[in-house]
């Protein structure tokens, strides 16, 4: 990423350090195997770097050229305003769901993180 791609409202500071450490989330974004996830605090941990916050104002930003439906709250809750297109592709890729209570909000189901969620596997390898 260039800096032409930082947003116009970055803080001149740090427009070094947020091409970089955006490229090493959208780099674990793509690592997660289809029909798993990983929460935005889990990309945090695995990079040794920043929090959930700012893996999801890189996502928000950036994620449209990576598998960002793989990128997910810890609750499993489906990102609002993107819900049917996350949920086909989980459907395709057969990321483990967990039906939809009627309580649930548009009756869409979540994810089930517990089996659904990825560490990480082979941490190491291409780790920077």
């Amino acid at each position: 990423m260039s800096e032409q791609s930082l947003p116009q409202d970055a803080h001149p500071e740090y427009a070094d350090a947020l091409p970089d450490y955006a490229e090493r989330v959208l780099d674990v974004a793509e690592r997660i195997p289809p029909g798993r996830v990983m929460t935005y605090g889990d990309v945090a941990e695995w990079l040794e770097e920043g929090g959930p916050r700012q893996v999801g104002r890189v996502m928000a930003l950036y994620g449209g050229s990576v598998p960002w439906w793989r990128v997910v709250r810890a609750d499993g809750v489906l990102l609002p305003g993107h819900e049917l297109r996350a949920l086909d592709r989980y459907r395709a890729e057969g990321t483990p769901l967990r039906e939809a209570s009627r309580a649930a909000e548009g009756h869409l189901p979540r994810l089930d993180m517990r089996r659904a969620r990825w560490d990480g596997g082979a941490r190491a390898e291409g780790h920077t």
